[in-house]
C-alpha cells in the first residue's frame, strides 16, 4: 500500500465516521523525527597513547627540522 493509498483510506474512513456517527475527526500534526546526531566513538587508552605518539614524533620531528635550519 502505497502513501497516497493510506491518505486516502484514511480520509475515507474519516469521512465515514463523521457521516455514521457524527463525531469530529481531530487531526494531528505529524511529529517530526527526532534530530540525529553522528554517532561519537570514545577515544580508548590505546587511541590516547596512540595520540601522545603522533604528537611526540610531530614535536621531534619539528625540533629536528629547527636545528638543520639553525646549522
Amino acid at each position: 500500500m502505497t502513501k497516497d493509498e493510506l491518505r486516502n483510506e484514511l480520509e475515507r474512513q474519516a469521512q465515514r465516521y463523521q457521516n455514521l456517527y457524527g463525531g469530529d475527526v481531530t487531526l494531528y500534526a505529524a511529529q517530526p523525527d527526532p534530530e540525529r546526531k553522528p554517532w561519537r566513538k570514545r577515544a580508548s587508552l590505546l587511541d590516547k597513547a596512540f595520540q601522545k605518539e603522533l604528537e611526540k614524533i610531530e614535536k621531534e620531528k619539528e625540533k629536528s627540522a629547527a636545528q638543520t635550519h639553525q646549522d
